[in-house]
């Protein structure tokens, strides 16, 4: 008797997601239950922005990728149930974002994402 495969975490549908400024396909990559912690200079690690659930996190991922502005995914590792991933965007007069995330997965869909970004001043 075999035992049931976990699903895999689409890498690809991440970066289609990112690059191709589609909040709706990244959401879909994120479980109902799951919690999205900021870290920035604005909301520094003792106090950071949390997203509860997919209705927040929409709210959020639809405003980062509704912008005008490029994306790119640059590394994504994949390791059992953790994904980390870095990605770069770039504002029209040149303002680039780095953002570095780290992601917890359940049955292949985020659970859990701490990201951490900078950008320029």
């Amino acid at each position: 008797m075999g035992t049931a495969a976990t699903p895999a975490f689409d890498t690809e549908a991440l970066r289609r997601g990112i690059e191709a400024d589609n909040a709706a396909a990244l959401l879909s990559l994120y479980a109902d239950d799951a919690e999205l912690r900021v870290v920035d200079r604005n909301t520094q690690p003792s106090h950071p922005m949390v997203k509860h659930g997919r209705g927040e996190i929409a709210d959020m991922l639809n405003d980062v990728y509704s912008r005008d502005m490029k994306h790119k995914l640059e590394q994504c590792v994949v390791q059992g149930d953790h994904v980390a991933y870095t990605e770069s965007c770039e504002y029209p007069d040149g303002v680039k974002v780095l953002a570095s995330s780290m992601m917890a997965l359940r049955e292949g869909k985020i659970v859990e994402q701490t990201l951490v970004q900078a950008w320029d001043e």
